[in-house]
């Protein structure tokens, strides 16, 4: 491989189940009643607006202006006491053998919040890609092809590490390769975790492990490649 792409909310840090939280909790106050699973189902992966036009088609509910900013506000407390990075993947991307970037449906301002809460910020700018970027976000594969041409990559010499069938879906429809990282809060629990059409060619659930799976990938010495 010539680039590893990291998915950030679910693989870099354990939002998703925050984020989950925290928008069932506002959606509650507008007469709209989901679950966790609901969530999983619909919005994992997908960027805000792609989220609001699910609750706009399915409850045919326009929410007002105010809601982004209600619900982000809520996020961000939250995230302030609750964030924290996955364990072990700051170790990973500092031993990579080859460059690696983040591609996530995540606007710039809250990327840069999360991941400088958790520390990450600093090993990773320069080098993230936002579903604003492109005209269509995950499960198109534009997100995963414009971060591989900013990176100089070609997309089937890519390795792509998701947690969602929506990113799944779009990196394989990118024509790479796709590792689903199954350790993040939100797909724990009882039940299959495998809730869509998308199969990865490898999963795993713990970054300490990474490179037990992919030992080539690993640098024997020196800094990261940029």
């Amino acid at each position: 491989m010539d680039l590893v792409i990291f998915d950030c909310d679910g693989v870099l840090i354990d939002s998703e189940i925050i984020s989950a939280r925290m928008l069932i909790a506002e959606l509650r106050g507008y007469g709209v009643d989901i679950t966790i699973d609901y969530v999983k189902q619909h919005f994992l992966g997908r960027s805000y607006p792609m989220v609001m036009r699910q609750i706009r088609d399915q409850f045919a509910l326009v929410l007002p202006e105010r809601f982004e900013s209600d619900y982000r506000a809520r996020l961000l407390r939250a995230f302030d006491t609750e964030l924290r990075a996955m364990p072990g993947v700051d170790a990973v991307m500092a031993a990579l053998a080859c460059p690696f970037c983040v591609a996530t449906s995540s606007s710039p301002e809250r990327v840069r919040h999360s991941l400088g809460l958790v520390g990450l910020w600093d090993r990773c700018a320069g080098r993230i890609f936002t579903a604003s970027q492109v005209a269509h976000g995950k499960p198109a594969p534009d997100l995963f092809l414009f971060a591989a041409a900013e990176m100089g990559a070609a997309p089937n010499r890519c390795l792509v590490i998701e947690d969602s069938q929506n990113g799944m879906q779009a990196a394989l429809a990118a024509g790479m390769t796709v590792s689903r990282f199954t350790g993040g809060s939100h797909l724990s629990g009882p039940g299959p975790i495998d809730d869509g059409p998308a199969l990865p060619h490898h999963s795993f659930a713990d970054f300490t492990r990474f490179f037990d799976d992919w030992p080539q990938l690993r640098r024997e010495n020196g800094r990261n490649p940029e």
